[in-house]
């Protein structure tokens, strides 16, 4: 090694020195982290200088250790073997990267080629480390390829012989023993993945098969309970998701903190969906379960947000579109006249016309959202316009009151489905979904068949006040939207029926709620005083012009009598419009009139 080699090398060790350094938490050597069993662990990684943890003083009776690493939303990489994280070109070090491992003369090339089945890369990765018997002492690696530094919290988890194994049995994923969840998201459903689990087994000895037959003594008895826990509403910052990244961590923790939202048996497929939440952290993890000896493990929990911090337009910090606020604001203003003022005026056709119209074309069309919501739009006045001719020309009063009773009844029958009514397995059968919603959304104009004023009211008061609540949720998310946007979501999507729709409800739920219920209950008192000794329902305006018109004609004592025709007075109007735009003619030379 020549002098200039040796020169590199000194330099880079030193920086590393400096950076080993910038761990916040903890005693740590140059360039290692030291963990203890159970004890979370802050710091950083930054791309040149991966790290390399240890555990020393593991106890005999602890068979296999489980390692993970938690980030925001950067990726890092967990290994057992060594980390090349540096890639020099020839001018900048002559052609030297410098390791943690012994220089060769080959690695110019860059990163080193982890092996898929030794490394776990991700916002949440770890490993699992079955123990050799005698073994006291683990090692591993750590490291990032992202340019910025990554924040990390990690821990190291010990279990015995007889808890199961998280991903002891897989046969999908690229780890031998892999207990990470894998997580995928779109805008309707987010799926996680985990691979089975195995029986736990003492140090030195095979692991059993998982293959070998279906009986108690395999890992079939085991089973498998799927956890969800929000973040607090509105909170995208890598602090709080850190701290309650804690929570979900081990199984004591886990089952007092989360939500159980379902029980896997080893016959069920290892993958559950959920309904998407943007904006919104969601924290999942699984327990696999062993009922024999009444003992458990939990997985590497995961995290997602519905949204990416790191794209432009649309990220977790922009999720509101302008498009959204301008209509549901302008929807918000229709909905509050009707919630005080919508007796004496037919306006849900917009409501129901629009609804279908952008299931229809979001269905069949490749249309933008922004053109998809004008349409909407357009579609939906057509609609209303279209429900106040019919009323105005023919005065039939019971389709009006059966699309305003279908409207209630629709929002009533999602609200029995935002409840955990709607996360029922039967539930999940598309047909028996969409025969109990219609029988719910019917049932409503049916009760109210008989004192139809009343439905009208009911109807103005909480359908013009929940389009408020739609209105805040475009510029503060809540989860109130929800209760039909899961409805929409479901008529949208065909892999929607299999989704789980819990979603939080934390202090801005309960504020918004009670905006709703007050905004309601104001607009259903007002119009019932209002309306007291009141016909039940406006005039039919056709039927009160033609009278009025058959009145005049009869009636030449009536000042009407004496007006001209409709048509015979525009044709008068006209006349006076078009002489104010002609000059006025010479009056020439005048004469006496001689007689």
């Amino acid at each position: 090694m020549g002098f200039l080699q040796l020169l590199v090398v000194a330099v880079l060790a030193s920086e590393h020195r400096v950076a080993g350094a910038a761990e916040v938490f903890g005693n740590s050597s140059e360039g290692l982290i030291e963990f203890s069993v159970g004890k979370f662990r802050y710091f950083e990684l930054n791309r040149p200088f991966p790290e390399e943890a240890i555990l020393h003083d593991i106890s005999s009776n602890v068979t296999f250790l489980i390692f993970q690493i938690h980030s925001q939303y950067q990726n890092t990489t967990v290994s057992f073997s060594p980390i090349w994280n540096r890639t020099c070109t020839l001018d900048q070090l002559s052609n030297l990267c410098f390791g943690r491992l012994p220089i060769h003369d080959n690695v110019s090339s860059g990163l080193q080629t982890l092996l898929s089945n030794s490394s776990e890369t991700g916002t949440a990765s770890g490993l699992v480390f079955i123990l050799r018997p005698e073994q006291s002492t683990c090692t591993w690696y750590l490291g990032t390829s992202g340019i910025q530094p990554v924040q990390n919290m990690a821990i190291l988890l010990s279990y015995s012989e007889r808890d199961p194994v998280p991903g002891g049995c897989n046969l999908e994923f690229d780890l031998d023993i892999d207990p990470n969840i894998y997580l995928e998201y779109n805008f309707f459903e987010t799926t996680i993945k985990f691979a089975p689990a195995n029986l736990g087994y003492a140090r030195g000895v095979d692991p059993p098969p998982c293959d070998a037959g279906t009986d108690q003594d395999s890992r079939w008895r085991l089973q498998y309970d799927v956890y969800q826990y929000f973040l607090p509403e509105n909170d995208l910052t890598e602090e709080m998701l850190l701290k309650h990244l804690q929570r979900m961590v081990s199984v004591p923790q886990v089952k007092a903190s989360a939500l159980k939202v379902v029980t896997l048996t080893a016959n069920d497929k290892t993958s559950v969906s959920f309904s998407s939440l943007p904006g919104q952290g969601v924290i999942y993890n699984v327990i696999v379960w062993d009922p024999f000896l009444n003992t458990s493990a939990a997985y590497i929990p995961a995290h997602t947000y519905a949204c990416s911090f790191e794209a432009g337009e649309g990220s977790c910090a922009s999720l509101g579109r302008v498009s959204s606020k301008v209509f549901f604001t302008l929807f918000a203003l229709l909905g509050f006249f009707i919630c005080f003022f919508g007796h004496r005026f037919w306006k849900t056709g917009f409501i129901i016309m629009g609804f279908f119209f952008y299931i229809l074309i979001t269905r069949l069309t490749p249309i933008k959202y922004d053109v998809n919501l004008i349409l909407t739009a357009v579609t939906g006045s057509v609609g209303g316009m279209f429900l106040v001719a019919v009323w105005w020309r023919f005065g039939i009063l019971s389709i009006c009151m059966l699309c305003v009773g279908l409207v209630l009844g629709f929002l009533i029958s999602s609200v029995t489905f935002f409840t955990p009514l709607g996360n029922l397995k039967i539930f999940h059968d598309d047909g028996v979904f969409w025969v109990t919603f219609s029988c719910i959304a019917i049932l409503i104009p049916v009760v109210f068949m008989g004192c139809l004023r009343i439905l009208n009211i009911l109807t103005c008061g909480v359908i013009g006040s929940y389009s408020v609540v739609l209105a805040i949720d475009s510029y503060w998310s809540t989860s109130l939207s929800y209760i039909t946007l899961n409805v929409l979501k479901r008529a949208l999507n065909k892999d929607f029926h299999r989704a789980f729709t819990n979603v939080p409800f934390q202090t801005n739920d309960f504020i918004i709620l009670a905006v709703w219920g007050m905004l309601a209950v104001s607009g259903i008192t007002l119009q019932i005083r209002r309306e007291r000794g009141r016909p039940f329902f406006p005039p039919h305006p056709y039927k009160l012009w033609k009278q009025e018109r058959e009145r005049r004609v009869t009636n030449i004592l009536d000042p009407s009598y004496h007006i001209p025709p409709l048509r015979e007075r525009l044709y008068g109007r006209l006349t006076q419009i078009k002489g104010l735009f002609q000059k006025e003619q010479p009056a020439g030379e005048r004469t006496p009139l001689l007689l």
